[in-house]
């Protein structure tokens, strides 16, 4: 009877097992069915997914183009003796600025204004024998006249003058010369600029350049105006020479410094060749420097304009989207179902996008394009503008 007993209840027990989960499993299709029903029954268009759009416009852009820029000197001229002599003046400061003519060294000219002293001296004795020869010359050509002397002795008075201004020409040009000499002896700026470190102090001994002492006195590099110089890549070479050629092309450099405006110059040189490794081409541009806020070997940021897309279409350049193959926007049709559109993009800047291959008006996903597939439709939030994100 006990074990008849424990049978029952072991039963009873498994009945209420198998009533638990059947309940159960009833409440979980009862659930399932309501759901799908309620899934099934919801309005179209409630599944819309919300974006935000913008109209594609057209407009032109004007094309800026920007670079690395390093800031050099116009020019730079190292100073050297012409003559060999001691420096026995030194007239300039390190760091100064001179002018054009400014007096630079003097140099112990002693040599060069004794041998200055003989040419002139013997200029002046050979315009006097000239004048002793001429006036013989005159006597000589009456006495022929009369025929008191012969043609030879004529000849031979004629012949002395003729030797002597020879003479005289060929020690003018030797007074010429060392009046060249000493000038050497007097060193003046070449250019106007900032002279360098001075090597060279009185009494020290200088040569010319290639003799074994020929250094150089003083650098002096022009800083008024100056060059930067930087590389722009090679697809822009034809924009570049097109808008060279046309006349002056404008350009800033921006430097590195807190409310510092951006510097105006104009372009003044475009290389004669690409550099292979590089792909760039090397410019040029020239800045009035009266500020001297630029400076040789500097690195500033060069902004210019050589070009503008005329009627070139724009929308907001987070409405590109990059496929497995080419770029492409969301374009909206009018039943509010969106499609792929690949484009090409010819220019990102300034937060907008010119692009290629749609036409102007069509409206396209700025925003929300990360949830979406062709053919998902779409709608706008309440209270937003349509196409206001397309506005820069």
């Amino acid at each position: 009877m006990e074990v008849e007993s424990q049978a029952n209840s072991s039963a009873r027990i498994k009945r209420r097992i198998w009533i638990a989960l059947a309940a159960i499993l009833l409440v979980a299709l009862t659930i399932w069915f309501w759901r799908a029903g309620s899934f099934a029954a919801k309005p179209k268009g409630t599944d819309a997914v919300q974006v935000v759009s913008a109209v594609v416009a057209q407009t032109d852009v004007a094309v800026r183009l920007t670079a690395n820029g390093t800031v050099s000197a116009l020019q730079t001229v190292e100073v050297r003796p012409q003559i060999s002599a001691t420096i026995k003046a030194v007239h300039i400061k390190e760091g100064q600025f001179v002018r054009r003519g400014d007096r630079l060294f003097s140099l112990d000219a002693r040599t060069e204004d004794a041998n200055l002293n003989k040419s002139a001296a013997q200029v002046a004795k050979d315009r006097v024998d000239l004048m002793n020869a001429e006036r013989n010359f005159e006597r000589q050509r009456e006495l022929f006249r009369q025929e008191y002397i012969s043609r030879a002795e004529f000849e031979a008075a004629q012949n002395q003058v003729d030797v002597l201004r020879g003479q005289l020409e060929v020690d003018s040009a030797s007074v010429e010369a060392s009046r060249v000499a000493r000038s050497f002896g007097e060193i003046a700026a070449p250019i106007a600029g900032r002279t360098g470190a001075i090597a060279v102090y009185p009494g020290s001994l200088v040569q010319p350049s290639g003799a074994a002492l020929g250094t150089a006195l003083v650098s002096i590099t022009q800083i008024d105006p100056i060059n930067v110089s930087f590389t722009l890549p090679e697809r822009e070479l034809v924009g570049l020479q097109q808008a060279f050629a046309k006349g002056e092309v404008p350009v800033g450099a921006k430097l590195d410094l807190p409310g510092q405006p951006a510097l105006k110059g104009r372009l003044v040189f475009i290389d004669n060749a690409v550099d292979t490794a590089s792909g760039t081409i090397r410019l040029k541009a020239e800045f009035p420097n009266p500020d001297h806020l630029l400076w040789p070997g500097m690195f500033v940021t060069v902004m210019l304009t050589p070009r503008t897309l005329t009627g070139a279409l724009t929308v907001p350049v987070q409405a590109v989207q990059t496929g497995p193959e080419k770029k492409f926007l969301y374009v909206i049709g009018a039943d509010r179902k969106v499609a792929s559109l690949p484009v090409n993009v010819r220019l990102i800047q300034d937060g907008i996008a010119v692009v290629e291959g749609i036409a102007p008006g069509t409206r396209v996903v700025v925003e929300g394009a990360q949830n979406l597939r062709p053919g998902s439709v779409v709608a706008e939030p309440e209270g937003t503008k349509p196409g206001s994100a397309g506005k820069q």
